[in-house]
């Protein structure tokens, strides 16, 4: 019959297995930034192209795909290396079902590409269908962030979430202000949309300040140029300040392009810190449960031909409720085995702490996480009532976000509330 230390070191083997999986799951989220950079810069290319019908980036365009399809395949990979494992940490089912909504979205890219080349689209539609592929690589981030069992490791995955996502806000502004620019007008709804992406950027960056490991919040704000800030909000208010309809200047194109990228880029070099910093940790952590597992096998190899004083489990017990024991009662009283017990129910009740503490830790982590589920949940409350696109339920929750001024979340627990009056079903 196995021993109780048994078990222990059967816990510690399972712990270094969550580590080793969410150390692979690391390595596909700093491989999905990448991809997701790439990705963020042709959508903007690709708007300026479009919006100057084919004048303008074509020569930009063509490098930048060479560059995405080699990050696409090193995508591709990383999938195939996570799935051949078998295993997964937490919310597997989650993880891997948005890996699977992702794949067509990665094969489609050829023919938006095409299309693109063609001029057959306009730059709000290219602009949407980059968006939802991303929008989809962020998601397979989430749920690697949502499923970490390690509140250490899952702080740094929410930060580094949190992250991309106010980089893929900012790659947003990037693109609706370039086809501005490239077509020399503005629309009162693109004005709006654009200051919502603006709010929302710094929505996400705060969380992320919250949760980054110290140092990384500071590292953000000092490659932040004040030049390249003032440059940046000089042509936020040319585009956003004026009337709509009004004339903008196709020439500064070019100008909020290039100043939105540098910005990017300096997000991107924070972005790689943060998956370095996970990856160390992850490699840290490993380490530390391998050592400990090393000692604990140790001890119960020593214990193969002892009972290990299981029977003074109870005595014990009893003999605490007449009066503290002193070291010389210890010394006589207390054979080698009952040391022993003792010292392994110490570590088990050490460990027994240690997981409740991590779990308190994670619960508080992982309320950062719930304002997405309340979206996701919200947006399938409308698709169901109100029988449209999650596309279309997302578009509504944010257009009704920007006409009221409110944070998207807050319309989305707006909508839930209101769940219970809805009808179970509506007739078509």
């Amino acid at each position: 019959m196995k021993s109780g230390l048994s078990f222990l070191v059967g816990a510690l083997r399972c712990e270094i297995d969550e580590l080793e999986q969410l150390a692979r799951t690391s390595e596909l989220v700093a491989t999905i930034g990448r991809l997701v950079h790439a990705l963020q810069r042709e959508r903007g290319i690709s708007n300026v192209l479009l919006a100057s019908r084919g004048q303008r980036f074509a020569r930009q365009r063509d490098e930048q795909i060479a560059e995405c399809r080699q990050l696409e395949e090193a995508v591709r990979l990383a999938f195939d290396q996570l799935d051949a494992e078998g295993r997964v940490v937490g919310n597997g089912a989650r993880l891997f079902s948005r890996i699977a909504w992702v794949l067509p979205g990665l094969a489609a890219l050829p023919e938006l590409r095409r299309r693109i080349g063609a001029l057959e689209l306009d730059a709000g539609r290219s602009t949407a269908a980059f968006v939802k592929l991303v929008a989809g690589l962020i998601a397979v981030v989430f749920e690697a962030a949502d499923g970490a069992t390690d509140p250490e490791i899952s702080r740094r995955l929410v930060a580094l979430f949190n992250f991309m996502q106010g980089k893929e806000f900012a790659g947003q502004e990037r693109a609706c202000g370039a086809a501005a620019f490239a077509s020399g007008r503005n629309e009162a709804a693109r004005q709006q949309q654009w200051l919502h992406l603006i709010a929302s950027q710094e929505h996400c960056f705060q969380l992320f300040t919250e949760f980054a490991a110290p140092g990384l919040a500071e590292a953000w704000g000092a490659l932040q140029s004040p030049a390249q800030l003032a440059e940046q909000e000089r042509l936020r208010r040319v585009a956003c300040a004026a009337p709509a309809g009004v004339a903008l200047d196709s020439e500064l194109s070019q100008a909020w392009f290039d100043c939105c990228s540098r910005r990017i880029d300096a997000m991107q070099s924070v972005e790689e810190r943060l998956a370095e910093d996970l990856r160390q940790l992850c490699m840290q952590k490993t380490a530390q449960a391998r050592t400990e597992l090393q000692a604990h096998e140790a001890l119960l190899a020593s214990l193969q031909d002892d009972d290990g004083g299981t029977a003074d489990f109870f005595l014990d017990a009893v003999a605490a409720t007449d009066a503290a024991p002193g070291p010389s009662s210890l010394a006589a009283g207390a054979p080698y085995g009952r040391q022993l017990e003792r010292s392994i129910l110490d570590m088990v009740q050490e460990q027994s702490r240690r997981l409740q503490a991590m779990g308190d830790e994670l619960a508080t982590v992982r309320a950062a996480l719930n304002e997405r589920k309340l979206v996701e949940r919200a947006k399938g409350l409308l698709m169901a009532h109100r029988r449209i696109s999650e596309e279309e339920a997302h578009k509504m929750l944010r257009q009704t976000a920007m006409n009221q001024g409110r944070r998207l979340v807050e319309v989305a627990e707006s909508v839930l509330a209101m769940a219970e009056y809805l009808p179970a079903d509506k007739a078509s």
